[in-house]
């Protein structure tokens, strides 16, 4: 049983026998590192790197659900970088609401 569906794994038009399964593969270390980044201070993060990983994992995300063969690994890893890369989007901006916020309370 199990090695029939490790052979359909292998042979899958997805499957590791193809750049369709280890590129996202290798791109799931763009996620962990936005995981890593999480103890990083907010004024750290960058908007532009941020709202980049974020898109892309949104626009790529749609289209891994649209091609042949479907390529779930490409859509899991998507999924992963839009919901990082949103949650750091969304840190920075809390921080420098509120640091605008404070700033503008301390001059008056």
């Amino acid at each position: 049983m199990a090695t029939s569906k490790l052979q359909a794994l292998w042979n899958h038009p997805a499957g590791p026998k193809t750049i369709h399964f280890w590129a996202p593969t290798f791109k799931w270390g763009i996620s962990i590192a936005n995981v890593a980044d999480f103890a990083k201070p907010p004024e750290k993060l960058s908007y532009p790197q941020q709202l980049a990983v974020a898109c892309t994992g949104i626009v790529w995300s749609r289209y891994s659900t649209v091609i042949t063969p479907k390529n779930w690994n490409l859509f899991s890893v998507n999924v992963a970088m839009a919901g990082t890369g949103l949650y750091q989007l969304s840190r920075k901006i809390r921080h420098d609401y509120s640091s605008s916020t404070e700033a503008d309370v301390a001059k008056e």
